[in-house]
């Protein structure tokens, strides 16, 4: 196959604006902008993952792609192997590579494709869809992101992308400053969940399965002393989106190594606090999504040192 038909997506990252960061940098010559990436196909890991929602995971588990560095820094990140804006984590595949990978998982009866924090990937994004549908395979494609998209970039992948799957972690910018360093995370999430709303609504379109086939699925992670912004978070999708959104309520956090010295992110969130947030979720009339159980930290802790990061060690 010819692969240099498929990269037209990524010329756009000569002059690198698809992320609220709008860097301008021209990452065919040098990783110099916030996410220190380059135009390659910067992927840690393509791997089975049956540890997402059961709509999205199904009985088979879902071929997620993980690309590495972000655009967003949280200094909890429980995938901070592969998140931060290192060279350590820059890893780059070749396209070839890339499709194999995913057509040896697809021909194992897998149906679902997931990128693993694309915002800062899209045209990638864009070129792995058409190399894949090229080979004949038509998966559903999930977007898996931190919420810090660029609204103009989402627009550009209407009618592309099957499901999304934000996260929303903030309405506090001081917090979003000091967690993620992105004071405007706030604003430049809501701008892209409004705008994942606008192309897919609040209906989640399945099959006969119970897998989804087509929606919008917002995940919150509930952090430990701020269950304020976790009630903030659920206002503004029932103000501004809709209560029928379903919602992926998560009490998985734990602190990573370097947060044990964190005054608030040190420990695991109490029982107590998940149980104000569900309250809320309720009082505000949210009948659609999913909850964890308490031991749910035990869980979700992936090891990217490993060919595949979510077995057991």
């Amino acid at each position: 196959m010819e692969f240099t038909r498929f990269l037209k997506p990524l010329e756009v990252l000569a002059d690198c604006t698809i992320c609220p960061r709008n860097c301008h940098a021209n990452r065919f010559k040098s990783p110099d902008g916030y996410c220190k990436s380059d135009a390659s196909f910067n992927i840690s890991s393509i791997c089975i993952h049956q540890g997402e929602e059961p709509v999205i995971g199904g009985t088979n588990g879902i071929c997620n792609i993980f690309f590495t560095h972000c655009n967003l820094q949280c200094i909890y990140c429980q995938n901070h192997q592969i998140s931060e804006n290192c060279a350590q984590t820059l890893r780059a595949i070749e396209p070839e590579e890339v499709l194999n990978q995913v057509l040896a998982i697809l021909d194992k009866g897998i149906t679902r494709v997931g990128f693993v924090s694309p915002s800062h990937f899209v045209p990638q994004v864009k070129a792995i869809i058409q190399m894949v549908e090229s080979s004949g395979h038509h998966p559903v494609w999930v977007y898996n992101s931190n919420g810090y998209d660029k609204e103009e970039t989402l627009k550009s992948l209407e009618g592309v992308i099957d499901v999304y799957l934000p996260d929303l972690k903030y309405m506090n910018r001081e917090l979003a400053g000091a967690y993620s360093d992105a004071p405007d995370y706030p604003e430049k999430a809501s701008r892209a969940l409004k705008e994942m709303y606008r192309q897919k609504g609040a209906s989640l379109i399945m099959d006969e399965e119970g897998t989804a086939l087509s929606g919008l699925i917002i995940r919150h992670l509930v952090l430990p002393g701020n269950t304020g912004n976790s009630l903030k978070v659920l206002d503004f999708i029932a103000e501004e989106l809709s209560t029928r959104v379903h919602i992926s309520l998560m009490s998985q956090y734990y602190p990573t190594e370097k947060m044990k010295h964190h005054p608030l992110l040190k420990r695991n969130i109490f029982n107590e606090e998940y149980q104000t947030v569900i309250g809320h979720m309720e009082q505000l009339g949210f009948y659609n999504g999913w909850i964890q159980e308490p031991d749910s930290t035990m869980h979700y802790r992936p090891d990217f040192e490993k060919d595949h990061p979510f077995e057991d060690k």
